[in-house]
């Protein structure tokens, strides 16, 4: 289970991780990936639509999504955003494919943010003006 401080809640903090983050799309879901501050602690927020199923298995994929949230937030910690969206594919995938669906997206979302931030740096550095 997440703690109430690794959850996103309000809708701006989804609408800001969807609009600027990266995305990465696997088979099971869709990763959205933010920045934040460094010492801000690391936050995760699940959309599970009805396209998924029923109650009972929209409320299943969450709590499966949920828990690998919480053990790569273990490795990650502080300063990245995530919103997960899954896919209808979700609903007939067990709990590996999911584990690697998800552990693949966030490995590609942190590499092209850090890919990001290089090449804001790189560029504030070659022209010599400070970033906004």
């Amino acid at each position: 289970m997440l703690p109430a401080q690794n959850r996103l809640r309000l809708p701006a903090d989804f609408s800001t991780t969807l609009r600027s983050g990266v995305r990465v799309g696997r088979r099971n879901l869709v990763l959205s990936a933010c920045l934040s501050s460094p010492d801000a602690p690391g936050r995760f927020g699940f959309i599970v639509s009805k396209a998924v199923g029923n109650a009972v298995v929209r409320n299943l994929v969450k709590r499966r999504l949920r828990e690998i949230g919480a053990r790569l937030l273990q490795e990650h910690p502080a300063g990245i955003d995530v919103v997960v969206r899954s896919l209808p594919a979700a609903a007939q995938a067990d709990w590996e494919e999911l584990v690697a669906d998800m552990d693949q997206a966030f490995a590609v979302a942190q590499r092209r943010l850090a890919a990001r931030t290089r090449e804001r740096s790189g560029a504030d550095s070659a022209t010599g003006e400070a970033r906004a």
